[in-house]
């Protein structure tokens, strides 16, 4: 069961303390849509809205850098894809983007390039893609165990999430990708 913590001024004697309250999310019409709200009514709603997330096409040595999170299911075992990262309060998409590059690769982007913007709706995010082009040596961190070098015209792109975002700015570039199938999670996943 999801719970809000309700937040109720206290109606008697008109104290200006704030009592916190467990209660149950129910399903309401708010503003002609089905949403969770807070069953005191408290004012409360779940809008479950999207989380903005940065992916980065980092081209280095002419390449493209895939690389692989160690975190991933089994059955994706030989998938490689774009960094990405979770944007930062107070942090531009662009600051972002050369930010993961630094951390997940240890490269210093030169640039972040807006390539475009992308539902991925399986994890409920959108997605701001860049180029970024970078210089150094990679060194990986702690969620990746894997990257390799692609010749931007061997690119292969996936039909979904951050996959768009490599097939359009190939495109830019006046390379077709061929598309590959993403392996699906079994039940024991």
């Amino acid at each position: 069961m999801i719970v809000a913590l309700a937040l109720a001024a206290s109606l008697v004697g008109a104290s200006p303390e704030v009592t916190i309250m467990p209660a149950p999310l129910v399903e309401r019409t708010v503003q002609n849509e089905m949403r969770s709200a807070c069953s005191r009514q408290c004012g409360f709603i779940h809008y479950d809205n999207p989380t903005p997330v940065v992916a980065a096409v980092v081209e280095h040595n002419g390449m493209v850098v895939l690389a692989h999170n160690r975190g991933w299911p089994q059955t994706m075992r030989s998938f490689y894809g774009l960094i990405t990262g979770f944007l930062e309060r107070a942090e531009s998409p662009e600051q972002c983007a050369l930010r993961e590059v630094k951390e997940e690769l240890d490269l210093d982007g030169t640039t972040a390039t807006l390539i475009g913007v992308y539902p991925f709706e399986q994890m409920n995010q959108v997605l701001i893609a860049y180029h970024v082009p970078a210089d150094g040596t990679i060194t990986l961190n702690e969620e990746l165990d894997d990257f390799r070098h692609v010749p931007l015209h061997e690119c292969k792109v996936w039909p979904a999430g951050t996959g768009l975002a490599l097939r359009d700015w190939l495109r830019s570039r006046g390379i077709e990708p061929p598309v590959l199938e993403i392996p699906r999670k079994t039940r024991s996943e």
